[in-house]
């Protein structure tokens, strides 16, 4: 299903002041040219502070596969839990739609980068023997405020020589429908910041099927920035695999236009496939932060708003850790009842991280998903 043209945007009536609602975490002030196109309103969500909370309090977790959280009674002092609201879908709404200009790559299931195919390179990188990892990317984003239904379609850009980017061809085009009929996601878990997770059928088979899980995660100190981790699965016989991870980093560059606006060399970010992964020092051992949660075991429902459910507390071990650049990972780990925990998460900054998790039955069917917000504990 195509996106809906820019006309369309008179259907979402939160669309029409363009704002953009930030975090309550202390971040630099956006430039000069971002402060025309938008205005910033509060956002209840506060910041993550764990760092008063004793780990002494509660008992520690043993470091198991994708191990279920320890959730607090009461929030971590210091710790405001975002309620949950009937206005949860028009801020995601207004969060989310918008061109959202990037790069994209593809890495196999240890996490090294893929070359692009060389059909595509432009020859004067083959003269110079460079190679070509990461695609230019568009993704515009439409979400209707009203009818809860999300349209974004995910563009590749021919990679090109110097500022050519500004005349760039499209070499494809995937586009994703969530909330309608024709929607294939079996599973959407959305938080008003913008952040989601979503869970795409690709094949089903009798005794094969293969499925994406995609982890959409804001910057919690720059609304503007963010990331999508896509894990490829294959499923056969009961069995999981990690076929391969697909990464975009995007900037927001305006509100919604349909992929008629490119960013060419204004663009604000860096091809990053080929840049050093993440050590996993930075991501093992104990982390706790606010959670909010959506269980799709007991409810029909396949579009359901994430719920805080108070603070967590999980020890993270390197097993099956597939490090990436730009400060992310994910893993997809098996659990002993037959489920299987799939996992993303970005370092934002240092100790603290966003992180997300889609818990899958042993039919690959999505039973929970969460993200949470989380602060490494040190000592």
């Amino acid at each position: 299903m195509a996106l809906a043209s820019a006309s369309a945007t008179s259907r979402t009536s939160i669309l029409s002041s363009h704002a953009r609602t930030p975090l309550n975490i202390v971040a630099p002030p956006p430039s000069p040219k971002l402060q025309k196109l938008r205005a910033f309103h509060p956002f209840p969500t506060s910041g993550l502070h764990c760092n008063s909370f004793s780990l002494s309090q509660q008992a520690r977790l043993s470091s198991s596969p994708c191990a279920s959280p320890s959730i607090a009674n009461s929030p971590i002092p210091g710790v405001k839990v975002p309620e949950s609201t009937a206005d949860t879908w028009v801020e995601f709404a207004r969060n989310i739609s918008g061109e959202w200009d990037g790069f994209g790559a593809d890495f196999s299931s240890e996490g090294k980068p893929i070359e692009l195919p060389e059909s595509v390179v432009p020859e004067a990188y083959r003269e110079w023997e460079v190679k070509v990892f990461d695609w230019q990317t568009q993704c515009p984003t439409l979400a209707n405020a009203e009818e809860r239904v999300l349209n974004y379609k995910v563009i590749k850009l021919l990679p090109t020589v110097g500022c050519e980017a500004d005349a760039a061809t499209r070499y494809s085009i995937d586009e994703r429908c969530v909330g309608e009929a024709e929607g294939i996601a079996s599973a959407f878990a959305y938080q008003s910041s913008g952040c989601y997770v979503s869970v795409w059928p690709m094949e089903d088979k009798v005794t094969d099927k293969m499925l994406e899980v995609e982890f959409c995660l804001i910057n919690p100190q720059d609304r503007e920035s963010r990331v999508r981790i896509t894990q490829v699965i294959h499923v056969s016989n009961n069995k999981v695999l990690l076929k391969g991870v697909r990464v975009f980093c995007e900037q927001w560059y305006g509100p919604f236009k349909n992929g008629d606006q490119l960013g060419g060399c204004s663009i604000r970010d860096s091809a990053f496939a080929s840049t050093p992964a993440m050590p996993a020092s930075n991501v093992v051992g104990v982390w706790q932060g606010p959670t909010s949660t959506a269980n799709f075991h007991s409810s029909q429902d396949k579009l359901m708003e994430l719920m805080e459910v108070g603070v967590q507390r999980l020890v993270r071990d390197d097993s099956k850790l597939v490090l990436l650049p730009k400060q992310l990972w994910c893993s997809l780990r098996e659990r002993e009842n037959g489920e299987t925990c799939s996992e993303a998460g970005w370092l934002f900054d240092n100790g603290r991280a966003i992180t997300s998790r889609c818990i899958l039955s042993s039919e690959a069917e999505a039973k929970e998903i969460s993200i949470a917000l989380e602060t490494a504990s040190f000592g």
